[in-house]
């Protein structure tokens, strides 16, 4: 394949736009079982539709921040790696601009982590004028956070106060979205992104798609927010649950009944959630 040149389409500002889109997406993607979506709140009591919409329209502008230090990383001919410094930076910034906007509440903390770095790497990616694809851009994501997990945990192993994250490693070994990142995000190259790319050659609606694409993941997905709140019997019963509408066959109606059995049950697939954002995100560079 041929370079690609600097055009509006992969420019850092059409990235961010489109991380963005990502976000919007995610949200109005109904129904989703256990999580916000147009027609409920799921399985959480501070948080609704309009809060994610006031949330995500706030970073609107953080985004291109990600993809421009990717951007002029690759034009220096810095390594992947080099540049995570810099984003961790924007990634903060992004995480103040966003409880400001919604009192406190954590709507897209795991958006922040993934579309930042995804943008970064796509920005990374046309700064070196390579091809930007779904599949380098997760490739280039990896490096950007190699040697993330090693980091974290091991000072977490010294830490009075753990995040839900760092005790889920501690006491599981599951690495969560540091691991699905600095391993470029095998779930969504997987599962996710040629789940989302089936339904749609079949016909389904972009709405209908995303349900079952979001059912993939969370098929194989080790949810360290299900974890947090059930442990890890629950996980796997949700994992069980999504392989059955897959293989069966089911549709949409047998997710909205699982929506109302995890909003009764206080079950949130969110880290599911983030990761359809993603998919749609290489979705959506892709075209």
């Amino acid at each position: 394949m041929t370079n690609t040149k600097m055009t509006k389409t992969n420019s850092p500002v059409q990235i961010g736009t489109l991380a963005l889109e990502a976000m919007l997406v995610e949200v109005s993607v109904t129904p989703k079982p256990g999580l916000v979506d147009r027609n409920n709140s799921g399985a959480h009591r501070d948080m609704g539709f309009f809060t994610f919409l006031r949330s995500a329209a706030s970073l609107r502008s953080c985004f291109e921040k990600f993809a421009e230090a990717g951007h002029v990383g690759g034009m220096k001919n810095f390594s992947p790696n080099e540049i995570f410094s810099y984003i961790r930076k924007i990634g903060i910034e992004s995480e103040h601009i966003m409880f400001n906007a919604t009192g406190g509440i954590n709507t897209h903390k795991g958006e922040i982590f993934s579309l930042g770095v995804l943008s970064a790497s796509a920005g990374y990616i046309t700064g070196m004028k390579k091809n930007l694809n779904p599949e380098n851009v997760m490739k280039i994501a990896g490096e950007i956070c190699s040697g993330l997990c090693e980091r974290d945990f091991a000072e977490a192993k010294c830490k009075d106060k753990l995040t839900k994250g760092e005790r889920i490693y501690i006491e599981h070994g599951i690495t969560g979205i540091r691991g699905e990142a600095e391993a470029g995000y095998p779930v969504v190259r997987d599962y996710g992104l040629p789940a989302l790319r089936k339904y749609i050659n079949e016909g389904l609606c972009l709405n209908d798609a995303l349900v079952m694409t979001l059912i993939h993941i969370m098929s194989v997905n080790d949810d360290t927010n299900i974890i947090a709140r059930h442990g890890l019997s629950v996980c796997e019963e949700v994992k069980e649950r999504s392989r059955d509408i897959i293989v069966n066959r089911r549709g949409i109606d047998d997710v909205r009944e699982l929506d109302d059995e995890f909003i009764e049950r206080n079950i949130s697939p969110s880290g599911s959630a983030d990761l359809l954002a993603v998919t749609y995100f290489m979705y959506a560079l892709s075209q």
